[in-house]
């Protein structure tokens, strides 16, 4: 089982932290959609693969890769070029997916990855979507550990009311506590503890998005 990167084509900064994420364990493998193989220089990383109905890649982009596979659609089709890289990632065995490019630009696009990234998590894929200065990861029930540094900032949005939800290592914490959909209590928190952020979820789900910006 493999991590691939898929290349999408919001923003994206290539900070740091995101090129450790890359280079961590055995590295990435890396799928581009459509457009978002504009990103493939800044990340110096091999793209294997080219996914999209190419109408978002600009003659000049096109003409700047001519040895990178190409999987070609039609414009008028039932998936985004996002979903084909990813369904791409997943028969090439992936396991965990990194949606880079993922946040920001477009509200419907960036809503459409962020409910995409929960379908993908609550059918076992690991996901996470970074835009470099923002990543954002999937809540289901059960523990979950993030890698935030201290002062890091986080919100942890509800997608459905939350229960028996308890946050450790931050300014704020909770124990038990029970957020409805649209509450507005876990908005803006902050990091605190160098061994991570801990949060464990009995009930519901949503998506934490923490900002590095």
């Amino acid at each position: 089982m493999s991590r691939f990167a898929v290349l999408l084509g919001g923003p994206l900064v290539v900070t740091p932290r995101l090129r450790g994420q890359l280079e961590a364990g055995t590295g990435c493998r890396v799928i581009a959609a459509d457009g978002g193989m504009a990103h493939a220089e800044a990340l110096g990383l091999p793209v294997e693969l080219w996914v999209g109905d190419f109408d978002s890649s600009p003659p000049e982009l096109l003409a700047r890769y001519p040895a990178v596979p190409r999987e070609a659609y039609p414009p008028e089709k039932d998936k985004t070029d996002g979903e084909l890289a990813i369904a791409a990632a997943r028969s090439r065995g992936a396991a965990e997916v990194l949606l880079l490019g993922a946040l920001g630009g477009q509200s419907d696009h960036s809503l459409a990855h962020l409910t995409l990234a929960l379908a993908l998590s609550r059918q076992g894929l690991k996901v996470m979507l970074s835009s470099g200065l923002e990543e954002a990861h999937p809540l289901l029930p059960g523990p979950h550990r993030f890698d935030l540094p201290p002062s890091t900032s986080f919100s942890l949005v509800p997608l459905a009311d939350l229960h028996g939800l308890d946050i450790q290592g931050a300014r704020w914490e909770l124990t038990q506590a029970a957020v409805p959909l649209g509450d507005s209590l876990t908005l803006s928190n902050h990091a605190t503890s160098p061994h991570g952020l801990s949060i464990r979820l009995g009930q519901g789900y949503g998506v934490l998005i923490a900002r590095f910006g």
